[in-house]
């Protein structure tokens, strides 16, 4: 078939469909992840501020937390969104370092930059990276200390790193309150697999933020409760726990049943024995010698009047995760019938009691014996305040959780940042050709870390980095930002100190990140499809008291 020397056209994706590709298109990926890290900047450190976003339902957030800002930032750039996931990866991996990871994957992003626009290929700034990242993690590892030797032992490491993760939070001037809090709340779960989901957290508005208590077993919010329930006791010393899972309730006929009897006995015998089913059950109650019995189902009138009349607490309702948390506390097993229960099938705790926190009432077990998990009652002025107190509790108890695991620890503040840039900065002097300058560029990257704790806390970030390049070329490995001296300080023994854990995952999940932009040179966007009818006229509609048409 003959063209005329016309090439024909080849249509390969529909119409419509946006294809952009080549350099330019690094770039322009490159530019949307900036703008992420730009957001993001200002909250870094002890001195970062917070933000206030208001979601799309009017709902109001203030934090810090990057996983937090993100996760509500409705970012809608396909490239960008990588820092997104990277910022979550690292909350849930590790807990805190989210706001420091997408700084420092944007900064290795705008580090590739002037490459990009001079030709070299991004295969070879990958690869550049790659050899950079696996140096500084084995720096990381070469310089972190196992402090767990230490003759005041675990529990002051536990709360120096507590200290650290709190330092850029809200609850930073109640630090000494929380951080031990954060770690009677670590300890107390199972050491072999520290399930951070066993430490229940229930927010109370009102208050001050040091009227929060850390109760050593389970606390949850009284249930519905029907007449009768105020005869009940509400303390008890050592009592009997019995957990079930069974409705003690009278129920209604159904609806469509039909019950045909001759007489007005036999009538009498059908509601007798509906009694006689829910008295059975509570008698054998009664017989295991239960003081407290939780029921994840209702517990009707009857049974709590008859629970008052015998001196029992009950609770209907119970919620599964608090019920879960309660017998992992109190131990005992829940119950789906209440025939044949067993002493082995009750638990205990030292004390039981309602108490009144604000305007609502709690049910606390303290003193499990076999507690393997606790509650954390967290109060404040303002809801935004008390959810931005959770955010920063999880982040310190992820790292408590971390650095009980691993016991090796750096110095924070920017010190082992400086120190594996001027590691890196030494070692590409020793080779030759485009990798020397890759390798430069991913340690000048690195000192973006204290240079916006600088600028955050309103320092002359120039001056300080100078001071800490010269402090590090002299041996003092530790030296990073003293923000109370506001200079430059050795951070090791001021006790600033993060498990390395952190600092790898934050380094290894920047750098994928970064490579993974560098890859993807094409981006094929295809135009959303529209519904059937769509540019069609809608059907006509009669006006407002238009006459119907006659038949």
């Amino acid at each position: 078939m003959n063209f005329g020397n016309r090439t024909p056209t080849i249509v390969v994706l529909k119409e419509g469909t946006d294809a952009s590709q080549g350099k330019g298109q690094i770039i322009s990926n490159i530019n949307a992840c900036i703008a992420i890290q730009e957001t993001l900047k200002p909250t870094l450190g002890p001195l970062g501020s917070d933000i206030l976003i208001v979601s799309s339902n009017q709902k109001t957030t203030i934090s810090n937390d990057g996983a937090t800002i993100l996760k509500l930032l409705d970012v809608v750039h396909p490239a960008a969104k990588t820092l997104v996931d990277i910022s979550r990866a690292q909350d849930a991996e590790v807990g805190d370092g989210t706001t420091s990871v997408t700084i420092l994957a944007g900064e290795l992003m705008k580090e590739t930059k002037p490459f990009l626009e001079e030709g070299i290929s991004s295969h070879i700034i990958m690869k550049g990276y790659r050899k950079a990242v696996s140096l500084a993690v084995e720096k990381i590892n070469e310089l972190a200390l196992d402090v767990s030797t230490e003759e005041k032992g675990n529990r002051e490491l536990l709360e120096r790193c507590a200290r650290t993760a709190m330092s850029s939070k809200l609850i930073y001037k109640n630090a000494d309150f929380f951080v031990k809090m954060v770690v009677d709340a670590v300890l107390s779960l199972d050491r072999e697999d520290l399930d951070d989901k066993l430490i229940g957290i229930k927010k109370i508005p009102g208050g001050a933020m040091e009227e929060s208590l850390f109760v050593d077993g389970v606390a949850f919010k009284k249930t519905f409760s029907y007449a009768g329930f105020e005869q009940q006791p509400k303390t008890f010393e050592n009592p009997k726990i019995l957990s079930l899972n069974v409705e003690l309730e009278l129920k209604a006929e159904k609806d469509n049943a039909e019950v045909r009897v001759e007489h007005v006995e036999d009538y009498q015998a059908i509601v007798d024995a509906e009694w006689q089913i829910i008295l059975n059950k509570l008698e054998q109650i009664e017989q295991t010698g239960a003081n407290i019995v939780l029921s994840k189902l209702p517990i009707g009138d009857l049974a709590t009047q008859y629970f008052a009349d015998r001196n029992i607490f009950c609770a209907g309702r119970v919620g599964a995760d608090d019920m879960d948390r309660v017998i992992k506390a109190v131990g005992g097993s829940v119950q789906s019938t209440t025939s044949d229960i067993k002493p082995e099938h009750l638990g205990t705790c030292a004390k039981f009691e309602e108490i009144q926190i604000g305007s609502e009432r709690y049910n606390l077990f303290k003193g499990c014996p076999q507690a393997k998990t606790c509650t954390l009652l967290l109060r404040g002025g303002a809801e935004q305040v008390i959810a931005e107190v959770e955010r920063s509790l999880h982040d310190a108890i992820m790292i408590v959780k971390r650095a009980l695991q691993n016991k090796l620890v750096v110095a924070g503040g920017g010190a082992i940042e400086m120190e594996i840039s001027k590691y890196l900065r030494d070692y590409s002097k020793s080779i030759a050709g485009k990798q020397q300058l890759i390798i430069s560029a991913f340690a000048k990257a690195l000192e973006v870390i204290p240079r916006q704790l600088c600028e955050n806390a309103g320092f002359d970030s120039i001056e300080i980095l100078n001071k800490l390049r010269l402090a590090h070329s002299k041996g003092e490995k530790w030296y990073g930002v003293d923000f109370e001296a506001e200079n430059i300080g050795d951070n090791f023994s001021k006790f600033v100190w993060e498990p390395a854990l952190v600092k790898i995952n934050a380094l290894n999940s920047a750098t994928e990140a970064t490579n993974l932009i560098l890859s993807v040179d094409e981006t094929i966007k295809s135009q959303e499809s529209q519904s059937a009818n769509a540019g069609m006229m809608p059907p006509p509609g009669r006006g407002r008291g238009m006459p119907m048409p006659m038949q």
